[in-house]
């Protein structure tokens, strides 16, 4: 049994790798994120200090370095480009899928182990996350180690202290990766178990204060650090940073409160379908199976809650419920396919009208890009910036569309025949979701791309290797500083807009715009020289 089971890691580190690992590097980082975090990577190889993390040469205090370190790596490997900044995610992608398969079939059995990575690889912004490069695949893998210790420690009520420290390990890493809010969210998960155990002892105080030393000791060694060579404002600006985050609508991504429900039912297709019917208990689990399944509820109901309330919101805030989530719909799954639970149609139902939503999206957009000039004709888009996005060249075969039909049909036909093969159904409900997704992300991202900042990264790139200045008027960006290659500056004013606008400058100075701002420009920066306009970017020199 032991040998089959290397095997079976063997296969899906095999299969994982095939489907995160190709083709990373077909399409440029996107702006904000995946291109901050690679600058800083890239950063830190050129000035070889890879103890601060710096952001245009400038002290960077948002984010610990664990994630930026893995990037820098991956490039001294790679190269500096776009497959080595997405090459950790990849790696983390492998990881999870032999961790989720391992808990699994410690949990239940074997093809619960197979089906959990199945659900989670074949659900679309779980898969879609590991073929980008933002950190939050490894901050989420670090906590939900993290708590899954803790889950195995309260399970066996053990007095030892190896549960609570591989806890306030992972937790510790999490801390260097992404900051306080690992510790927070366990923090969290844990007070609301210790609520619904009625406070009940669950640690030792001599447990507490191992946890606590292994946490202080991994989770503060970047802050120590940076204490002891006297960059105590990074640590005060870091921690005012975090707060902020959860005060204001940081960058204006702001949203309602159902923001993230929306974000998770229809971005954890299908396993948010299947996950909706989980939330009752079962009389054929066992006492481990429950708590585990209790853990996973509270991960969840925290995580959304936490993020709901949070004014800022971004996609990724609430991706650590990919983890809870994806165990609830596998946990259904397994228990249609047992017979302890009974299919619905409203199960099917919803499985239609999420398919055909995402399906119409993904066919939409060839479709849209052959109609455009009627589009803008008839004045339907009134953001001019955006009309001049979708004035882009893109080569479109034609044949894009059949993606989303695919998944529309592939998922109708499997529910037609789910009666007489009910196993088949709902395996390939997920096999067809993950074919989707794959697909999706090598076929239709490289050509969205264009539309939505393609113009100005062709602009950055022409300028590295020049002796010059670059960079944005009225837009937040990074692109310029990684696609432009820039290199540390003698000039302390080189980050300075206002002095490169109308100091004395002592290099050609390039500027990019949105050209909603080009009347303001020309009002206000007389001398700057208009050279070129491209699907929404005005492109000056001084």
């Amino acid at each position: 049994m032991k040998n089959k089971v290397i095997q079976y890691n063997i296969y899906i580190a095999i299969i994982a790798s095939l489907l995160f690992i190709p083709f990373l590097g077909n399409v440029h980082l996107f702006d904000w994120d995946e291109i901050n975090f690679a600058e800083c990577a890239r950063e830190m190889i050129v000035t070889g200090d890879f103890f601060s993390v710096k952001i245009n040469y400038l002290p960077f205090w948002e984010k610990p370095p664990v994630f930026i370190w893995m990037q820098a790596l991956s490039m001294k490997v790679f190269g500096v480009n776009e497959f080595a900044a997405r090459f950790p995610n990849a790696v983390c992608g492998v990881i999870t899928l032999l961790v989720l398969f391992n808990i699994g079939r410690k949990l239940f059995d074997i093809r619960f182990g197979f089906l959990w990575t199945l659900v989670y690889a074949g659900s679309f912004l779980p898969h879609f996350y590991f073929k980008s490069g933002i950190i939050d695949p490894w901050f989420n893998l670090f906590i939900f180690l993290g708590i899954y210790y803790f889950i195995q420690f309260t399970n066996n009520n053990s007095s030892g202290y190896k549960y609570p420290v591989l806890s306030a390990l992972f937790i510790g890493i999490g801390i260097m990766t992404k900051g306080p809010v690992a510790f927070l969210i366990f923090a969290l998960c844990f007070g609301v178990y210790y609520l619904i155990k009625r406070f009940q002892p669950v640690i030792s105080i001599k447990q507490m204060l191992a946890y606590a030393a292994t946490l202080a000791a991994v989770g503060g060694l970047w802050f120590l650090m940076l204490a002891l060579t006297g960059n105590t404002s990074i640590i005060k600006e870091f921690f005012l940073y975090q707060v902020r985050l959860f005060n204001t609508q940081d960058a204006g991504h702001g949203g309602p409160f159902i923001y993230h429900f929306v974000v998770l039912l229809i971005g954890c297709f299908p396993a948010s379908i299947f996950a909706l019917r989980s939330f009752r208990s079962n009389a054929y689990d066992t006492p481990y199976q429950k708590h585990f399944k209790l853990w996973m509820m509270i991960i969840f109901w925290v995580v959304l809650l936490l993020f709901s309330i949070v004014k800022t919101k971004i996609v990724h805030y609430s991706s650590l419920c990919y983890f809870p989530l994806s165990f609830l719909g596998v946990y259904v799954v397994h228990k249609l396919l047992n017979g302890e639970l009974s299919w619905k149609k409203s199960t099917g139902v919803l499985l239609m009208i999420i398919s055909s939503l995402i399906g119409i999206a993904i066919s939409a957009l060839p479709i849209v890009n052959a109609l455009k000039e009627t589009i803008i004709e008839a004045d339907l888009i009134k953001d001019k910036f955006a009309v001049e996005n979708l004035k882009a060249t893109v080569n479109w075969t034609g044949f894009e569309w059949l993606i989303g039909v695919g998944l529309i049909l592939g998922a109708m036909i499997l529910l037609m025949y789910r009666a007489k093969q009910p196993k088949n159904a709902l395996i390939g409900i997920f096999i067809i979701s993950l074919l989707s997704v794959n697909l999706a992300s090598l076929v239709i991202a490289p050509r969205i791309e264009p539309y939505s900042q393609g113009a100005a990264i062709e602009f950055y790139q022409s300028l590295q290797g020049k002796d010059c200045y670059v960079e944005t008027i009225g837009f937040k960006s990074y692109a310029h500083l990684f696609y432009s290659a820039k290199q540390p500056q003698d000039n302390p004013n080189n980050t300075d807009i206002g002095w490169l606008l109308t100091g004395e400058v002592d290099k050609p100075s390039y500027f990019v715009s949105k050209i909603t701002s080009v009347d303001e420009i020309k009002q206000n920066y007389p001398h700057l020289i208009e050279l070129y306009r491209k699907n929404g970017f005005v492109f000056w020199k001084r």
